[in-house]
């Protein structure tokens, strides 16, 4: 049986994409698994801020592929995924996380040395940061209420080298923040300064965590991913999806959560706020 992965064609999503057929194909030697890539609103309008694009900006297109059967499952970054999904689909149980926490990336012009325990010590005084998320606009105010703070857009390549390499016409950048998780897996892990304490910048709901979706009728495909699931991922995952549903938050408002296991016990750290 031939399978077709969705996904949006990003490096980074492509990359995403690669994991899950490796594993699907190690596990399920009898089938072909085929990646299909496609174009969201979200990387068509590349230059629109996220918070104008409203939400499904980088799933629509795909989950529309999903339901006209030109595809058979697709893959998201969960924290892409709105709380409610489109009647007839749903997700395969969750895979186990990678690094959910956010990531400083430091421009060349400053040491890498962080100094004492709080990784913005590290960005002098009225320092610029480019980030394209509201809540981690909030919890670096917060943190260093002089930080001027600019609004930034494109993929992983694209925002490190506005930060690296800026043209003339650019902003100088001091450092960007970006997900751990993305990094890792494109191989720039060794780009991240510091990565931030998820106690005090909580992570976007599901940060980190791929998600594997596809149409509700499929129940053989969709118990064939489930058998590589994680329970306690899937807990946490469920967790802070709940949140989200709960908050019942836009792209114009900010909501974050942070679901983990401390001494067999899930807890959840999460925020709020309406703009």
């Amino acid at each position: 049986m031939i399978y077709r992965i969705g996904t949006r064609g990003s490096k980074l999503a492509m990359r995403q994409a690669q994991l899950v057929r490796d594993r699907l194909a190690a596990a399920y030697r009898a089938d072909s698994f085929e990646i299909v890539a496609i174009a969201t609103r979200g990387d068509v309008q590349a230059h629109v801020p996220l918070v104008d694009l409203g939400g499904g900006a980088f799933t629509k297109e795909i989950e529309r592929a999903l339901l006209s059967r030109e595809i058979d499952l697709a893959v998201h970054s969960m924290k892409d995924l709105p709380a409610s999904l489109p009647e007839g689909l749903v997700l395969a149980k969750a895979w186990e996380r990678d690094d959910a926490r956010d990531a400083l990336v430091l421009g060349a012009h400053l040491p890498r040395t962080i100094p004492g325990d709080d990784p913005l010590s590290s960005l002098p005084l009225g320092a610029t940061v480019a980030t394209g998320s509201l809540r981690r606009r909030e919890f670096l105010l917060r943190r260093r209420p002089d930080l001027n703070i600019v609004d930034i857009r494109g993929n992983v390549d694209t925002r490190l080298r506005k930060l690296f390499s800026p043209r003339p016409d650019e902003c100088r950048l001091d450092a960007i923040v970006l997900a751990a998780a993305g990094l890792k897996r494109l191989g720039l892990g060794d780009s991240i300064a510091a990565l931030l304490d998820p106690k005090w910048m909580i992570p976007a709901p599901n940060q980190g965590q791929l998600a594997i979706e596809l149409r509700a009728d499929d129940i053989g495909l969709k118990a064939m991913i489930d058998r590589l699931g994680d329970d306690r991922a899937e807990l946490i995952a469920m967790a802070e999806r709940g949140f989200l549903l709960a908050s019942g938050a836009s792209c114009r408002e900010i909501v974050a959560a942070y679901a983990y296991f401390e001494n067999g016990e899930l807890k959840l750290e999460s925020f709020y706020e309406r703009r």
